[in-house]
């Protein structure tokens, strides 16, 4: 018998981030525009809308600028724009002026925050007459045979043991003629899906990115509003892909951050080291010395590019935004992609609502918007990277300047858990200690991300078999769990018998995906915890 109340609706959409809203936007402008009444719900599973949100963030308003025209004169907060670029090759000491690719030429965009213009779009949608409910996670796909017919919630009251609290609630079912998954990277609905349906059997294997932030606020005198800056080189070896970033936001704010490419071969490599160490190199320093650092987060981030978007569409169901793998690298943007994917996804969805046509065409509307082809054109800048960094430069330089994106061959991708060299074979990396001015520790850091769970529930990091940490992860890599995670969930211990176990700190984890894309053999899995767990980003 199923417990589970259900509600009907036209669309349900899963997730509310740019693409998630700007879907839901879009679908309600068509509405009006035919004087059609369509049920639109949005489930977020962040406290709040944009609780969950990260981004660097450069914003060019193009998607913007589409579904919502008259955004300046309605308040959006997109108030900084671009005044200066700068990109540099870093040594330890030294920064080296380079030439600024045209793809990262920010003329026109804004420094931002992605947190805040989601909120904003929340409320525009809001006030459409949109149902958004945030603390409510999606945690299973419904299905009347192989065609999605909605989702459910995660039930709420569930203690660690397994047993039912008296504040249990078993979810609900929420029933759609079309639903829209907008989790973001990796999402766990998404990962369903694509698996299920072997979504990704005609693409390339994506691959990722984590990319870790801070904000802080610096003294009048080194902040200089617009300014945004990029890095490659130091800290990071010639074979890891990766930079750093600082974006001066307004009111002496100024994002600072680092991502690495989750293909990364060292187990030692740790991330959240690379980006306290790139903190303290003189050109970076010099900005944020005298500052107070004001918030923390981590997002794994989708760099498959064009050959790795997947087969958009199931029956009832089509992939948007992130959960899908719009990100243009070379220009270090995903959210006005993602924003129009949402939008592409409405017309579609509205067409297939009001004239039964089939919602598999989504995925040319993809390829045949702008959105196609700026990911077409810079497919194969990203993957030269695989031969290190200075072939990498050679290889996006010819195609900027030669080739121009119409190159006659498509270049591959491999699966990052299958990047890591043993630790036999690897060296280890000695990181300095943190000085708690400038860098510091991984749990002060999560503490600035707001992160919090209910503890007494089934932790959301799940293992499929138990002893793979210290038979395989341990035994052949050093536990490389312990290194990549950003918010120190993974720790070996070792009882009084010399035997060895991982320790699961879910409560610490702030939803980066991260163990779920780079674990060895795929042997961690991220589920959904209570909604309205997680981050508690208030502007990142």
């Amino acid at each position: 018998m199923n417990e589970r109340e259900s509600m009907p609706f036209d669309v349900v959409i899963v997730g509310a981030g740019p693409a998630g809203l700007s879907a839901a936007i879009r679908l309600a402008q068509l509405g009006q525009s035919e004087s059609t009444d369509l049920s639109i719900c949005v489930l977020e599973k962040g406290a709040e809308i944009g609780a969950h949100i990260l981004a660097g963030a450069v914003i060019e308003p193009r998607a913007l600028d589409e579904l919502i025209p008259d955004w300046r004169d309605k308040n959006a907060p997109l108030t900084t724009e671009v005044s200066d670029d700068k990109f540099v090759y870093l040594t330890q000491n030294k920064a080296l002026k380079l030439p600024i690719p045209p793809q990262m030429v920010n003329h026109g965009n804004y420094v931002a925050s992605l947190g805040l213009l989601t909120r904003w779009l929340g409320e525009q949608a809001e006030a459409m007459g949109i149902d958004i409910y945030p603390s409510f996670a999606a945690s299973e796909l419904l299905y009347e045979g192989d065609n999605v017919m909605g989702v459910a919630t995660c039930p709420t009251g569930i203690n660690k043991d397994g047993s039912h609290s008296d504040a249990y609630e078993p979810g609900m079912e929420l029933h759609a003629r079309v639903t829209l998954l907008a989790e973001g990277c990796r999402g766990s609905l998404s990962r369903q899906l694509i698996e299920k349906f072997n979504l990704q059997a005609a693409s390339q294997p994506q691959t990722y990115a984590l990319g870790i932030k801070e904000i802080w606020e610096v003294p009048a005198t080194q902040h200089r509003p617009g300014t945004v800056f990029h890095s490659i080189g130091w800290p990071l070896s010639n074979d890891t892909y990766g930079g750093g970033f600082m974006y001066h936001m307004d009111k002496n704010m100024v994002a600072v951050g680092f991502a690495v490419g989750l293909d990364y071969s060292n187990p030692y490599l740790s991330p959240f080291q690379e980006f306290q160490r790139f903190k303290t190199h003189p050109e970076v320093r010099k900005v944020l010395e005298g500052g107070r650092r004001i918030s923390y987060g981590a997002r794994a981030v989708s760099e498959g590019g064009y050959q790795s978007i997947p087969k958009l569409d199931v029956g009832g169901a089509l992939l948007i935004g992130d959960s899908a793998g719009f990100l243009n690298v070379p220009k270090i943007k995903g959210s006005h992609t993602a924003m129009k994917s949402g939008m592409l996804a409405a017309e579609r969805v509205f067409k297939s609502i009001q004239n039964a046509e089939s919602l598999s065409l989504y995925n040319d509307d993809i390829k045949n918007s702008w959105v196609g082809k700026e990911l077409q054109a810079v497919r194969n800048i990203r993957p030269g990277f695989q031969k290190g960094l200075w072939l990498g430069l050679a290889n996006a330089g010819f195609i900027t300047y030669i080739t121009r994106g119409k190159e006659l061959w498509t270049m591959g991708h491999h699966a990052d858990n299958l990047s890591l060299k043993s630790a036999g074979d690897s060296k280890e990396i000695d990181y300095p200690p943190q000085d708690g001015k400038i860098s510091f520790d991984r749990l002060s850091s999560v503490h600035l991300s707001n992160t919090n769970h209910e503890e007494n529930q089934p932790a959301h990091l799940t293992l499929i078999d138990k002893s793979v940490p210290i038979k395989t992860n341990l035994a052949l890599y050093d536990a490389p769990e312990q290194r990549y995670c950003p918010a120190q969930v993974y720790e070996i211990e070792e009882n009084e018998a010399g035997e060895k176990s991982l320790r699961i700190n879910a409560q610490n984890c702030v939803h980066c995906k991260t163990c779920d894309i780079k674990d060895p053999t795929q042997n961690i899995v991220w589920t959904p915890p209570e909604g309205g767990g997680g981050p508690l980003y208030a502007n990142m």
